[in-house]
């Protein structure tokens, strides 16, 4: 890729700085309910990045409700409200809007939502608000994504050319509109399994752990440590499952299967990509540990996962025992592989890089993390 000079980066909120995908299903789901209908997520693509009134009217339109979209969001709106303190900030967000800021990158906010709900949203996250020079909301121009007006207003009250922005979106209007502007564009798709549909984009990437910098012209992140990127932990745990099957017999990596019962909403979550950190198993110990999070797009599976390979030779099965995991670090996105083969290099790869981080003492000092040891009988 040749390296753009890029002076300023505009964002959009939802969906691509804040997780705000789960909350939007959960409140259309008790919407949805009490007119005796299931939302069932299918319809996402219909509501993604679109003005509020278009989402309501997909809504409305798909699901035959006996009400105006206008009267559909009146009724929204004060469950939204409820809900924007649990919004949380999509991985990469906060270290990337420091970043940018540290070194004195302009930045825009350009969202289709009402000026009011982006203040609200970003009244949660502390230094949010102070890192953007410019916050338009879709109320204040006369037409939203995918028309590239808010984005050409955005540049015109930093005083930067179009050419010089990029953009950052989730959505496929928020896209249309970026390229419309005359802007580069990278697009983090919030839809698993649908980077294909984002052609126009200049890039598409898994999250905003994988954006590259300098690729743009912009001053690099210099948080990577050997081929490793330091995240903020996060535990997961529970009673180890049979999984396809296929770790042991097809890969040659036998990995201990978590259920994903009762982590939905850490799988939605989490980018799909390759991380690695520690293990606690009840009555053997702490290992070292380098897990999958997503489909495995060469098998291709139906429900994201978590299949974390514990780094030992166990001489044994050990299903039904209570495993406990502390996740510390983040290798790389998800991908597809040519062949069975390169697939289980990368795996040995992902291995090496692992074992070797955890014995820098910035991650070997969570092998002694409280979590791991209540996994201890």
């Amino acid at each position: 890729m040749t390296t753009k000079l890029i002076s300023c980066v505009i964002f959009d909120l939802d969906g691509t700085l804040l997780n705000t995908d789960g909350v939007v299903g959960n409140v259309l789901k008790l919407m949805l309910s009490k007119y005796g209908k299931e939302w069932d997520g299918r319809e996402t693509l219909q509501v993604l990045g679109k003005t509020p009134f278009e989402s309501a009217a997909a809504v409305v339109q798909q699901y035959a409700l006996p009400c105006s979209a206008t009267e559909f969001i009146s009724q929204l709106s004060p469950l939204f409200y409820d809900q924007q303190r649990n919004i949380k900030a999509l991985p990469g967000a906060n270290r990337l809007l420091k970043h940018l800021k540290s070194h004195g990158v302009p930045m825009a906010l350009a969202s289709n939502s009402p000026r009011k709900s982006v203040e609200a949203k970003l009244s949660y996250h502390d230094g949010w608000k102070n890192s953007f020079s410019v916050i338009i909301g879709g109320d204040e121009v006369r037409t939203g994504k995918p028309s590239p007006e808010i984005f050409l207003e955005a540049a015109r009250r930093l005083s930067v050319e179009p050419s010089n922005c990029l953009v950052i979106e989730d959505s496929l209007p928020g896209v249309t509109a970026g390229k419309a502007a005359g802007m580069e564009v990278v697009a983090v798709p919030s839809l698993p399994k649908q980077a294909h549909l984002y052609t126009a984009a200049d890039e598409v990437i898994s999250s905003l752990l994988d954006l590259q910098l300098k690729n743009w012209g912009l001053p690099p992140f210099e948080d990577w440590v050997e081929g490793t990127l330091p995240l903020d932990r996060w535990h997961i745990g529970g009673p180890v499952v049979k999984g396809f099957g296929r770790g042991s017999k097809i890969l040659g990596i036998p990995t201990a299967n978590l259920s994903a019962e009762g982590y939905s909403d850490l799988l939605q979550e989490h980018p799909a990509g390759v991380y690695f950190g520690w293990a606690g198993l009840s009555s053997r110990g702490v290992f070292k540990m380098v897990m999958s999070v997503g489909w495995n797009p060469y098998f291709n599976n139906k429900e994201k996962t978590f299949e974390p390979w514990l780094l030992h030779d166990f001489n044994e099965d050990f299903y039904g025992e209570e495993l406990r995991l502390v996740i510390v670090g983040y290798i790389r996105p998800e991908a597809n592989f040519p062949s069975l083969e390169s697939l289980i290099a990368k795996i040995h790869e992902d291995r090496r890089f692992a074992e070797k981080a955890l014995d820098l003492p910035l991650y070997s000092r969570y092998k002694n993390d409280s979590y791991l040891r209540s996994s201890q009988s």
